[in-house]
């Protein structure tokens, strides 16, 4: 990016996020279901499912929980992209000075922003719910690294389905499948309990090898290459979304 698309970047960054401070309910909204969803599956049917590697199935099932948390956020970037797009302040912006491309990295960095934020918050009630790890801080930052690449691949995802809707429903529908994801994954049981077809199903698709990562670096075990495959997964969906965001961008302000 040039210094004239950074700053304008920047300054309607801002913009977007001024919108979501004056409304946190997004925020909330976006970590209650996961929050919800652990409460479930720790108190009511963890009891029942043999995942545990350490005893506790709160550290097993984190990792899909954050993803789905990133899975249910993202809906609300194409939601208010829609929005702005039907508001015309699209066209407003076309006529000003700056560089058209930061419009929409203001919205993606504003998605990655509240969906770290949600993140966080799920992490803190986890840790209330008896989640621990003895992670080393490199761990954490590797994590972290890879629920950022994760939350740009879907968000530019949402850049996609807000460009393209035709209305505010089918702008945040497209994230229902990819919340449904991780739970045909190792996410909450081990692939190898799962029926045949859906065990391969479930062992190459790319929520399985994220989750397995994310795992590995809270337990402090070897990654292996489950890394390299999450990595590939994230940058290789991240690359064609951007693509494909950018052409239907340029077909929209044509």
């Amino acid at each position: 990016m040039s210094t004239h698309v950074l700053s304008d970047t920047g300054v309607l960054t801002g913009r977007s996020l001024r919108h979501i401070l004056r409304s946190p309910d997004t925020i909330i909204t976006t970590a209650v279901t996961p929050i919800a969803l652990m409460l479930l599956f720790v108190y009511v049917l963890g009891g029942a499912i043999n995942a545990r590697s350490d005893g506790s199935y709160i550290n097993y099932m984190l990792p899909g929980i954050l993803l789905i948390t990133i899975a249910s956020g993202i809906a609300y970037t194409a939601y208010r992209l829609f929005l702005d797009m039907q508001g015309g302040i699209f066209e407003r912006f076309q006529s000003m000075p700056i560089a058209r491309s930061s419009v929409l990295w203001a919205h993606v960095l504003t998605s990655l922003v509240a969906n770290l934020t949600s993140v966080a918050v799920v992490i803190g009630v986890a840790l209330i719910m008896g989640f621990r790890s003895g992670a080393s801080v490199g761990a954490w930052l590797a994590v972290t690294g890879i629920l950022v690449l994760f939350t740009l691949a879907l968000t530019w995802l949402a850049v996609i389905a807000g460009l393209s809707a035709k209305t505010v429903d089918g702008a945040s529908a497209f994230s229902y499948p990819l919340i449904f994801l991780p739970f045909i994954s190792s996410a909450f049981v081990p692939t190898g309990t799962m029926p045949g077809p859906v065990a391969w199903f479930a062992e190459n698709q790319p929520v399985t090898s994220i989750v397995n990562s994310i795992r590995a670096l809270f337990a402090q075990q070897p990654v292996g290459n489950e890394l390299w495959i999450a990595l590939a997964w994230c940058l290789g969906i991240l690359v064609l979304a951007y693509a494909f965001a950018m052409s239907a961008y340029r077909r929209k302000i044509s």
